[in-house]
């Protein structure tokens, strides 16, 4: 019973030195993963917010109401928007350069953009629409181009607004001046009830052919919406105008609006937001953008929007891999927040498994030299006694040669290692016992004591029992 259970704690030694051996080294290998982990996360980019503001237009506007389509999209993903009222283009460019406005994207009207907002790093994301120039005037007044508003009373918008900005440019086009009639910061609603009651001879105004205010002011008596005969000119001149053809009765068939085919000139709304906003919020802003403005219309044929084309901004890296290839795969497969944690995620798995994998690989192979040299490194001592033999030895060699074997059996006796290794361990002892027994018959020296801690025999050097 006493030896079963002196089998049993040799072996529970065995295994916990083999369990301790093991743990360093994994240990280690953690250890170095941790550190790996800690080196990568500083390249991983942050959590994209759970809230954007979103510079729009006027209440009454398209950029309002596709602001609140936009919020509705995003709020699916957990993206709270807030729609911001603004008076439109230019005032929404400025913000997004302000940092301290807090504006992360807006709706701006293509040509708007100008150097400043390139200066501020501003970027866009995509073309959504036309959004054509209309010039309503009164149908008494000879009006063959816009030359002929000279002196006349126009409308065209308040400040701050893109459609203010684009009369200015067509106006000075046809060698026009502020100076050349008297303008009026008059728009929207407040624009066509002075026009009807004969205030103002003409408006201009930019919107998209689904605006109800056009389709009003299309349908108003004594109200006629300018023909741009020089339409082509006018884009070759000004790249960031389409033009463009109002078919007959388009507007509505029913009343026939407009009586005739009418020749336009038309910017793209488009999409654009600070350099600094989060990437997975700008694919965000690309997929709503796809959902709402993919459909085309009146003007546009279906998937010609959102779009690179008519960019007055250099576009974002985000818009470029979207416009090349689609939303990202994890994006196709999974919801935005998990597909974004495992994109994150990435950039710190990749330098972890280049650091575990081979250190996983390596480990077993590391494990054994270690269990190993801890049972050869007494061949050091081992192999110069054998060659004292072939150079011979007399008797006081031959005994201080069999105390230094004595004193490795007994640093022996207290080593454990793991089974899979003990034919190592008995291999050693059987060589000890070769160089023994060739010692003693070099020596004519009796039989050693049959075990290392047999009376009589001497204790092993400090440094072989530490």
């Amino acid at each position: 019973m006493a030896k079963a259970d002196d089998r049993a704690g040799a072996a529970r030694a065995d295994d916990g030195a083999a369990r301790r051996e093991m743990l360093r080294l994994y240990g280690a290998a953690a250890l170095a993963g941790i550190a790996a982990l800690a080196v990568a996360y500083q390249f991983v980019d942050p959590a994209p917010p759970a809230s954007l503001r979103l510079a729009t237009g006027g209440p009454a506007g398209a950029y309002f109401a596709f602001g609140k389509q936009y919020r509705d999209v995003l709020a699916r993903h957990g993206i709270e928007v807030e729609v911001v009222n603004t008076s439109g283009s230019i005032e929404n460019l400025r913000l997004l350069r302000d940092p301290e406005a807090g504006v992360h994207a807006a709706f701006a009207q293509g040509g708007t953009a100008g150097a400043e907002a390139r200066a501020a790093g501003l970027v866009s994301l995509a073309s959504l629409y036309y959004e054509p120039a209309w010039l309503f005037y009164r149908e008494s007044l000879p009006l063959a181009s816009l030359a002929d508003l000279a002196g006349r009373r126009v409308a065209v918008g308040p400040e701050g607004s893109g459609a203010r900005a684009l009369a200015l440019v067509l106006l000075a086009e046809n060698g026009l001046d502020a100076g050349d009639a008297a303008l009026s910061p008059l728009g929207g609603a407040d624009a066509f009830a002075a026009l009807r009651a004969g205030e103002i001879d003409a408006w201009f105004t930019v919107a998209g052919v689904r605006s109800e205010m056009v389709r009003r002011a299309a349908a108003a008596d004594g109200v006629r919406i300018f023909d741009f005969a020089r339409a082509e000119a006018y884009e070759r001149r000004l790249r960031y105008l389409s033009a463009l053809v109002l078919p007959r009765g388009a507007l509505d068939l029913a009343a026939n609006l407009p009586d005739r085919d009418v020749r336009l000139v038309s910017p793209t709304a488009a999409l654009v937001a600070r350099s600094d906003l989060h990437a997975a919020l700008e694919y965000l802003l690309l997929e709503a953008a796809s959902e709402i403005h993919s459909g085309g219309g009146i003007l546009e044929e279906p998937g010609a929007f959102p779009g690179a084309r008519f960019a007055d901004l250099p576009l974002a890296e985000a818009a470029r891999r979207y416009f090349r290839s689609g939303p990202p795969f994890l994006r196709r497969v999974l919801p935005f927040w998990a597909a974004n944690t495992i994109d994150r995620l990435a950039v710190m798995l990749l330098p972890l498994l280049a650091v575990a994998l081979p250190l996983f690989r390596f480990m077993p192979v590391l494990y054994e030299w270690r269990v190993r040299s801890r049972i050869y490194r007494w061949y050091r001592d081992l192999r110069p006694l054998e060659r004292r033999l072939k150079e011979g030895l007399d008797p006081r060699e031959a005994e201080r040669a069999l105390e230094r074997l004595d004193g490795i059996e007994r640093a022996l006796a207290g080593l454990s290692v793991p089974l899979a290794y003990a034919d190592a361990l008995y291999q050693l002892r059987l060589h000890i016992d070769l160089v023994r027994g060739a010692i003693q018959r070099a020596a004519k020296r009796p039989e050693a004591p049959d075990a290392p801690n047999a009376p009589g025999a001497p204790d092993a050097p400090e440094e072989e029992r530490a």
